[in-house]
């Protein structure tokens, strides 16, 4: 700790081996706390260390890393536990901003956001703000208007921008004082770059970059005429106008063969040779994750219970079922997932939290049809709404990156979010089976809707979308996180639904169909961000969009059905049901893994 202290206000490329690996283990838990998968949190560690020149080998589980870091000459080892485990996909978009805030802040690359860096400059320094996605919104507009009107960088302007260095061109750090001194330390480092193993092995994968002049910097001017009659006279500019800083290029290259696998794609940092730069330390470093691990949830209780509701609401409609099942859903969910929210806010245990929210939802649900019977009868039939008024609790994330940790050959991982996800469906199961022996309820299906074919699947359309929207909200995605979540959720789901109905799929093949087509729109999404076909700030993570849009198809009136069979001791008919969810459920993760081996080359091969 004491080394740590020591080095807080030195720039974090000059920090001891202690303080670097204190920013690259806390940006690992802050990730793992977020409900990320551990093949993630080690991607999100090393992109961390890769430009501080340390080298990082670390065992992540549910909730603890055991990290050991070392830069060639020393080695620290760090471990951290977390006391329980949640989602948080604002964190997870938020961290994917500071690493790219992080690299090109020490003059290296950016990973995800390659034509959004100011997004991501912006975002990082405005962290106290509420609404992060409208900053970022308000960030892209800006970059893009400036991009249209190249003549704010005009000679008129070059003073008020040289005066906001700072602020707008984060830079790598440099001793330098002159500008020539500027160019002889960069041919220097050149030098270096020659006899350096991993710049070698950089230069040897120079065939397989993409990246176009626009990706290396999307502000420069490939005008040569421009470049002269651009007014100023350094000769750091200069050169860097002309790309004769052969240095800065090598900085877009993909990393070598043992770093390559936690990258999927480069661009060089903003004019790196700048000479006014004030290099980052520990200690601001420190203050930015502070700002991210306290940010306090983007929805009230009362919102995110609104948003269970008609999640569950419209989950119901999909499992085929009618008006009043829909109502009933919404309000014991709404209810149910306030409370469970009240309740986490007091630390208590996750499975008791998980057990009595269940339990009031169910009962809130089966008083509701009560009282809707004193006007209509009818309802009092209704006896399966009550397993889609307990949907919310579904743990989708962990069941989907524990699938996704194994297909890394993360078996340790893998396994014990698979252990955590059954657990949690064994408390609401059961809650749930308490309830209906309670009140005598003895769940057989929905009734037939009596919809035609052509309504029908319109209205899974808009279901399909409000219920991805509502459980991107109880995950905290910001409002356009949760659109673009929506709109794949809208289009996989429904393919599923009505290649099962119309073309007589099996369910555990259409799901994984939907969930393949899931990851490809996700990646799609993604790779028009990198390519400038969308602006910048809608580039969230890919597992911030195919969770939310997958985890309706979730086979939970399976599962409950299993549990409902076991508990009336019908064995045959529990392990019916139970093994026709576990089909389902393998094909989720199996679906949006393969989708990653078709676009990711990091998946594709084993290196």
């Amino acid at each position: 700790m004491e080394d740590i202290e020591r080095d807080l206000d030195k720039p974090v490329v000059e920090a001891g081996i202690a303080a670097k690996t204190s920013v690259i283990v806390r940006v690992g838990m802050l990730d793992l706390a977020a409900g990320t998968g551990s093949y993630r949190v080690r991607q999100m560690m090393h992109r961390i260390a890769y430009p501080l020149g340390v080298h990082v080998r670390a065992d992540v589980n549910l909730t603890d890393i055991e990290a050991s870091c070392t830069d060639g000459k020393n080695r620290n080892t760090e471990v951290v536990d977390l006391p329980t485990t949640g989602v948080n996909t604002e964190r997870i978009w938020l961290l994917e901003h500071f690493a790219d805030w992080f690299s090109v802040n020490l003059g290296h690359s950016a990973v995800y956001h390659s034509r959004g860096l100011k997004v991501s400059d912006t975002l990082v320094e405005h962290l106290d703000v509420r609404d992060a996605s409208q900053l970022s919104a308000e960030a892209s507009k800006e970059e893009r208007r400036a991009a249209k009107h190249p003549e704010a960088n005009s000679p008129a302007n070059a003073n008020a921008q040289d005066g906001m260095a700072d602020a707008d061109l984060p830079m790598q750090p440099t001793s330098a004082s002159t500008a020539q001194e500027r160019l002889d330390e960069i041919a220097r480092q050149q030098r270096q770059d020659s006899t350096d193993p991993i710049a070698e092995q950089i230069n040897a994968h120079a065939h397989d970059s993409h990246n176009t002049p626009d990706d290396r910097n999307p502000h420069a001017s490939h005008d040569p005429q421009h470049a002269e009659n651009s007014g100023d006279n350094d000769p750091i500019s200069r050169a860097a106008a002309t790309g004769s800083l052969k240095h800065d290029t090598k900085r877009g290259i993909k990393p070598p063969r043992e770093y390559a696998k936690h990258f999927e794609h480069h661009t060089n940092p903003i004019n790196p040779a700048h000479p006014d730069f004030h290099p980052i330390t520990v200690r601001q470093a420190h203050e930015r994750l502070d700002l991210i691990e306290h940010r306090k949830p983007l929805y009230s209780p009362e919102f995110a219970g609104f948003a269970s509701a008609i999640a569950c609401a419209s989950f119901v409609f999909l499992l085929g079922g009618g008006l009043y099942d829909m109502i009933a859903a919404f309000v014991g969910a709404g209810i149910g997932h306030w409370l469970r929210r009240k309740l986490f806010a007091k630390h208590l245990n996750q499975f008791f939290v998980t057990f009595v929210a269940v339990f009031v939802a169910a009962l809130a649900c089966t008083g509701t049809l009560r009282l809707i019977g004193f006007y209509d009868p009818i309802a009092l039939a209704h006896d399966t709404a009550y397993i889609g008024a307990m949907l919310f609790v579904i743990p989708g994330f962990p069941l989907i990156t524990g699938g996704l940790d194994i297909a890394k050959i993360d078996f340790p991982s893998g396994i014990q979010r698979l252990t955590y996800a059954l657990s949690i469906i064994l408390m609401a199961t059961l809650a749930g089976w308490a309830v209906a022996r309670i009140v005598f309820l003895n769940p057989q299906g929905f009734e037939p809707q009596g919809l035609s074919t052509a309504v029908t699947g319109v209205l899974r359309f808009i279901f399909a979308f409000i219920g991805v929207w509502g459980f991107s909200v109880m995950f905290n995605s910001p409002q356009r996180m949760c659109l673009v979540a929506a709109s794949i959720g809208a289009i996989t789901d429904t393919l599923r639904l009505e290649i099962q109905d119309l073309l007589s799929v099996p369910p555990e093949a259409a799901t994984f169909i939907g969930a393949f087509l899931a990851g490809l729109l996700a990646a799609g999404w993604r790779s028009s961000v990198r390519h400038g076909w969308l602006p910048p700030h809608l580039g969230y993570p890919r597992i911030c969009l195919t969770v939310p849009s997958i985890v309706i198809m979730v086979p939970g009136m399976y599962m409950y059905r299993a549990m409902f069979y076991l508990g009336q001791f019908d064995t045959q008919n529990a392990l019916d049901w139970a093994f026709r969810a576990f089909m389902v459920i393998i094909c989720l993760p199996v679906g949006l893994a393969m989708a990653r081996v078709v676009t990711d080359r990091s998946w594709r091969y084993d290196i």
